[in-house]
């Protein structure tokens, strides 16, 4: 009976620590995350609501879509930094370039303004 209160104690010990180990992870790797956000404009610089931009994942080529504020503004959280990304922006048949958000950029924090000014090709 001893030994089998011992080998509970430990396991359970394990799964603490384990535990802890884990929720000691997460908050590091949270904040190694990184933000892209910016401005949507026109040829003349005016800011451009509801225009709808694209963040896409080169890794996975998972797609992230956002429909830019009254103010022109778009925001996408929670990035990978060892990811790199494209990102760029269309509105009535306009379009931006698209952008490359690299892995090797080391800021967590990063402003782009696209500017609409092309057709969007067929």
């Amino acid at each position: 009976m001893n030994l089998r209160l011992r080998l509970f104690s430990l396991g359970l010990a394990l799964v603490l620590f384990a535990s802890i180990a884990v929720a000691q992870q997460d908050p590091k790797h949270e904040a190694q995350l990184r933000t892209v956000h910016g401005l949507i404009t026109d040829k003349g610089e005016s800011p451009m609501a509801s225009a709808v931009v694209f963040l896409k994942n080169t890794r996975s080529n998972v797609v992230r879509s956002y429909i830019s504020d009254d103010g022109g503004n778009y925001r996408f959280s929670g990035l990978d930094p060892n990811v790199d990304y494209e990102l760029h922006a269309e509105h009535d048949g306009l379009t931006s370039s698209t952008r490359t958000i690299s892995s090797f950029d080391s800021r967590r924090d990063i402003e782009v303004v696209l500017k609409l000014s092309k057709k969007k090709s067929a």
